[in-house]
């Protein structure tokens, strides 16, 4: 898959672009199955009239660039992470455009000449709310105006799950929450966090549960404090799991706020510290409370792992 970085006004005449494309647009964030919808409908698109698949995301978040949220947005799958799944999807070619100011201020018009007739696209598919340009003034009624034959469009209609649309904002609001389950059935795939195994504290292996203390990788987001049945990748294999979020209140002085990522690995004995893993993410099991002692804490934790393990057994 070849990445080719976009900034308008500069490095938009690249020798890298060739094509021609059939291009699935959008931030993309997630990539849940409302954007896979869209570049499938590229794919066949590209099939149907010899074309190669590409997709344009933009980085960074427009929130960033243009402010007026009560809220700062977090990236459910941060640039990298989006890029590995797009490569996962077989897409050819990805455009990254650099999101500022500059490019905020191009009117529809100037973003159709500039970053499709430039780039030698011959098909567009969009969602059915994407917008372009200025404020968001280009909807894409507008696209297909302003083609005058050069490329053909495809609107996407919504996808929806329990009658309500898939949405990333859908998806930030359950990640919150730490409703795995929701976001899972939204994204059509656990919500994953990549990171590096770290030494912690040791508690877990002093009270029986040995534990890999994750870092996360930077820019992920961390769901909602609490247990939660995970799969862990280390060394390309994947294991069961339960995994604690929070800040140990049995441990700690409540004044500490370091937030910790601790997975037990099911049947497993290994020094993996310094080890890239990849977390995913399937269901939330209870909230993280402070325990009498630590004979209470071991038997919560086995009975956590039971039921971890039971769940995501029940899922092959």
């Amino acid at each position: 898959m070849k990445v080719i970085q976009l900034m308008y006004p500069h490095q938009i005449n690249s020798p890298e672009v060739q094509g021609p494309y059939s291009l699935a647009i959008g931030f993309f964030d997630g990539i849940h199955l409302g954007h896979q919808a869209v570049i499938e409908e590229a794919r066949e698109q590209a099939k149907a009239k010899n074309l190669k698949l590409a997709v344009m995301t933009f980085d960074p978040h427009p929130s960033i660039v243009l402010g007026g949220r009560k809220e700062q947005v977090f990236y459910i799958t941060p640039l990298k992470q989006k890029l590995e799944i797009l490569k996962k999807l077989q897409v050819d070619t990805v455009f990254v455009v650099r999101f500022t100011s500059d490019f905020a201020n191009l009117n529809p018009s100037e973003f159709v000449d500039i970053f499709i007739r430039e780039l030698n696209i011959k098909h567009v598919s969009a969602g059915f709310d994407y917008s372009f340009g200025k404020k968001g003034s280009g909807k894409m009624e507008d696209m297909k105006q302003l083609s005058n034959g050069d490329y053909e469009v495809s609107i996407v209609d919504k996808k929806q799950f329990e009658e309500d649309k898939i949405s990333s904002t859908r998806i930030r609001s359950a990640l919150k929450e730490g409703d795995m389950e929701s976001v899972r059935h939204l994204l059509g795939r656990p919500y994953q966090i990549p990171g590096v195994v770290v030494h912690g504290d040791k508690r877990g292996r002093e009270i029986g549960f040995p534990t890999a203390n994750v870092q996360e990788a930077e820019g992920t987001f961390i769901p909602a404090t609490g247990v939660y049945a995970v799969k862990i990748e280390v060394q390309n294999e994947w294991h069961n799991g339960v995994c604690n979020v929070g800040y140990k209140p049995t441990f700690k002085n409540p004044h500490e706020k370091n937030l910790t990522i601790e997975v037990f690995i099911d049947q497993f004995d290994k020094n993996i510290y310094g080890e890239e893993v990849k977390v995913d993410w399937y269901k939330y099991l209870r909230g993280e409370r402070k325990f009498s002692g630590i004979e209470a804490l071991k038997t919560q934790i086995e009975a956590d792992k039971q039921q971890a393990l039971e769940y995501l057994r029940s899922l092959v």
